[in-house]
C-alpha cells in the first residue's frame, strides 16, 4: 500500500475548517469516508461540513442524508479547504462543483477513473490498489497518530465492507484489507450490524425489481456475458428505492459460465447508467472507459445519453473485442 503523502497531512494539519465532499448517487463508501473524516477533523479541532450532491438512493444511507449539505452558502465556504473523497475530479461531485470551484482542494480517491485526476491544487492521494477509500482514510487517521472512535470505525468499517462485497471480491493479495478490518473490528465495528444495515431493511418492491430484471436476463458469447435491464416504467412504478444491485449481480454470478454483467437502467427518457461486473480475468473497467465511465477491473459503471436498445448494442460491440 502507497504510504500517505506528507502533503496531504500537512493540509489536514493546517487547515482550520475544511469541507467534506464526495461523488453524486454516494453509496456506503463514499459516506462512510467522508463522515468518518468529518469526526476525525472535529477531534483535532477543526470546523468540518460534509457535502453530498445526493441523491441519496441506497437504503442503506437513506438516514444519513440530513447530516450533508448540499448546496454550501458562501457563508458556509468562507475560508474552508476542501477535501473531495471517493472521486478524484470536481465534476464527479455534480451540482457540488461549482461550490467547491476556486478552492484549496485534495483529492482521495481508490478508483481507477476514466477521468484525469484533477491535481491543479498539487494534492491528489489516489491508490487504485486499494479496497475502498475508508481505507485510505483509516491510513491516513493512523499516519496522524489517531486511533479511530467507535462510530469512525463503523463507518469506516460499513465502506469497506460495501466496497469489498462483504469481503467477497478478495483474492490471494487481501491480507491488507483483511488486517484493516480487524483492526476496525478491535476498535468496536460489528460485522453483523454492518451486514445487517447493508443487506436488511429492503422493501418488498425491490423484490419484485429483482425478479423483473431476471427475467429480462440474455447470454451473450457463449455464457460468458449476462446482459440485462432496468426499464423506465420500472423506476416509476417501483422506485429507485427498489434497487437492490449487489444482490442482483451476485444471483447473476453464480450462473456457471459467467465472466462477465452488465446492467442498464434507464434513469430518464433519454439518459442511462450502466453497472458492469466481472468475476475474475474480464477488466470491465477498461470496457467502461471505452464509453466514458471508470472503476476497477472487476467493478465499473457510466452514465451516458440514449435509450436501452441503443446502448446495449454499444455494450455488445465493446465485449466483443474481449470475448471474440
Amino acid at each position: 500500500m502507497k504510504d500517505v503523502p506528507k502533503k496531504l497531512l500537512d493540509f489536514i494539519k493546517t487547515g482550520n475548517k475544511f469541507l467534506v465532499a464526495g461523488h453524486k448517487e454516494p453509496d456506503g463508501d463514499c459516506i462512510g469516508s467522508q463522515l468518518a473524516l468529518c469526526s476525525v477533523l472535529r477531534r483535532l479541532g477543526k470546523e468540518a461540513i460534509p457535502c453530498s450532491p445526493g441523491p441519496f438512493k441506497r437504503t442503506e444511507i437513506k438516514s444519513y442524508e440530513k447530516l450533508f449539505s448540499p448546496s454550501p452558502d458562501e457563508k458556509i465556504r468562507e475560508g474552508a479547504w476542501v477535501i473531495v473523497t471517493d472521486c478524484s475530479s470536481l465534476d464527479r461531485t455534480g451540482d457540488l462543483e461549482p461550490y467547491l470551484e476556486n478552492l484549496p482542494i485534495v483529492f482521495i480517491d481508490h478508483h481507477r477513473s476514466g477521468n484525469k485526476v484533477d491535481t491543479s491544487s498539487g494534492l491528489s492521494y489516489t491508490n487504485d490498489k486499494a479496497p475502498s477509500t475508508t481505507f485510505m482514510i483509516l491510513n491516513i487517521l493512523e499516519a496522524l497518530g489517531i486511533e479511530p472512535s467507535r462510530e469512525e470505525a463503523e463507518l469506516l468499517f460499513f465502506g469497506l465492507c460495501t466496497d469489498t462485497g462483504f469481503f467477497r471480491h478478495g483474492d490471494e493479495d487481501s491480507a491488507h484489507t483483511f488486517n484493516a478490518a480487524a483492526r476496525l473490528i478491535s476498535a468496536g465495528a460489528s460485522p453483523k450490524k454492518t451486514y445487517s444495515a447493508i443487506h436488511g431493511g429492503k422493501n418488498l418492491g425491490s423484490r419484485y425489481l429483482i425478479g423483473k430484471i431476471l427475467c429480462r436476463t440474455e447470454s451473450y458469447f457463449e455464457g460468458r456475458l449476462i446482459l440485462s435491464s432496468e426499464e423506465y416504467e420500472d423506476t416509476l412504478a417501483l422506485g429507485q428505492e427498489g434497487r437492490d444491485s449487489d444482490t442482483l449481480y451476485q444471483l447473476i454470478q453464480a450462473v456457471g459460465g459467467v465472466e462477465a454483467i452488465a446492467m442498464i437502467r434507464q434513469e430518464k427518457p433519454d439518459k442511462c447508467t450502466v453497472g458492469l461486473r466481472s468475476t475474475d480475468q474480464v477488466d470491465v473497467a477498461a470496457v467502461a472507459r471505452t464509453l466514458g465511465g471508470g472503476g476497477h477491473k472487476n467493478a465499473a459503471g457510466l452514465s451516458i445519453a440514449g435509450t436501452i436498445p441503443e446502448i446495449k448494442a454499444k455494450i455488445l460491440n465493446a465485449f466483443q473485442e474481449i470475448f471474440q
